[in-house]
């Protein structure tokens, strides 16, 4: 039953997609700069972290 409900929110969730890309394409492009923005601080992130384990926990 579970898997059901996977498939449909997945396809609902590509139905909006390709709703807000054909009635609103520069809106979708934001959209897209935020998600990449975002994957970019969260890398940045993990990166320094490690840095500061592999530095022994020093500043």
């Amino acid at each position: 039953m579970a898997v059901q409900w996977k498939k449909i929110g997945l396809f609902t969730l590509v139905v909006f997609m390709l709703y807000v890309i054909i009635t609103d394409p520069a809106k979708a492009a934001d959209y897209v700069q935020i998600g990449f923005e975002a994957v970019s601080d969260a890398a940045r992130s993990i990166g320094d972290f490690m840095t500061w384990v592999a530095n022994g926990g020093k500043d």
